[in-house]
């Protein structure tokens, strides 16, 4: 019996369209609820009268000061989640790569590093022009390890392209210390964005990103069927009448656009894009049709639940979710190398 991985379509038996609805919509109610309970807990115990008049515009204490800041900060969460969610979806796709990531493979660390870029010689201070540096770094960062992990015999294997991100994290990583060390004037705040976090978010600040985020869905929606051809290998794609390059590129393009506005409004997150969509295929298996809206869903989730764990870990203080993704995405990422040795052997 072949092993499901993110390049191999098995048969679907017993997981039905309306099986599969039916999940999703629970999905979406657990999003539902966290998104209520991020607004109601935090750092700061509120009443519910404080709830009930935040929520209807009046901000007059403390409380309600408190709940006011943490609705932004739950839709960014929300929009976060669900692009990196959706970006490891299709970057598994794209490479037939289970261990592929906005992060493993070092496309959040480009990102990261356009940014500090602008930041240090342009004096870039607008979410804005975050967003369009972030996309650029992002997507000559994917070339450059695609371009790399390609190279020898055997072409881009899973293997070659992770040693290939990583290598290449870590490199993009020492260029951004090496830029951020020497000003002391914005090493705080780079720092800080650094880690990863959804904390101090604003309309101002989540509307500039909204027009990448919904492109990039757009693109990796479109791209659903393509994914699912390219599972079956270039050759029987190609046989079906796809055109490989161009629904690769497409489908990359998509993923980019999304890492690349995440990066820009929270700062680099690391694991979501790896972790969701491997718990998605437990639950919808690997077509693409419905992996990818629950890939959507479940990063929602997972970085909304992770921004509420982080605020009530360590009262009054809180922990970015940046540090709560790797604490749960570094075993599961061993995990997932694990199994796939074993699978190979």
């Amino acid at each position: 019996m072949r092993s499901v991985s993110a390049g191999v379509l098995p048969p679907t038996i017993g997981r039905s369209g309306h099986r599969r609805g039916l999940v999703l919509a629970g999905l979406v109610l657990f999003l539902l609820a966290l998104c209520a309970a991020s607004i109601t807990v935090g750092a700061r115990s509120v009443a519910w009268a404080d709830i009930v008049a935040a929520l209807s515009g009046q901000v007059e204490t403390v409380g309600q000061a408190a709940v006011a800041l943490r609705v932004p900060r739950t839709l960014l969460a929300v929009i976060a989640g669900a692009a990196l969610g959706l970006a490891g979806a299709v970057m598994q796709g794209v490479t037939r790569n289970p261990l592929a990531d906005p992060g493993i493979l070092g496309i959040n660390t480009g990102a990261a590093l356009a940014v500090v870029m602008g930041v240090a010689w342009f004096g870039m201070a607008s979410t804005g022009a975050f967003v369009w540096a972030a996309t650029v770094g992002a997507a000559l960062t994917a070339i450059f390890v695609y371009a790399v992990g390609s190279m020898g015999r055997g072409g881009a294997t899973p293997l070659k392209l992770t040693l290939a991100g990583a290598a290449t994290s870590i490199a993009l990583a020492s260029l951004v210390i090496a830029l951020v060390l020497p000003r002391n004037d914005i090493a705080g705040g780079i720092r800080a964005w650094q880690i990863g976090g959804v904390g101090g978010a604003s309309f101002e600040r989540i509307l500039p990103v909204l027009p990448f985020i919904l492109v990039g869905l757009l693109l990796c929606a479109l791209s659903a069927k393509r994914l699912n051809s390219l599972a079956l290998g270039d050759e029987l794609a190609a046989g079906l009448g796809e055109r490989v390059a161009i629904a690769r590129a497409t489908a990359a393009f998509g993923a980019v656009l999304l890492c690349g506005a995440a990066t820009a409004a929270c700062g680099p997150i690391g694991f979501v894009g790896l972790v969701v969509p491997h718990l998605c295929r437990l639950l919808v298996g690997v077509d693409h049709r419905w992996l990818l809206p629950y890939s959507v869903v479940g990063g929602g989730c997972l970085l909304v639940l992770a921004d509420i764990v982080g605020r009530v870990a360590a009262r009054p203080a809180e922990i970015d979710v940046g540090i709560i993704t790797a604490l749960v995405g570094a075993p599961f990422f061993i995990w997932i190398v694990r199994r796939q040795k074993v699978r190979e052997l």
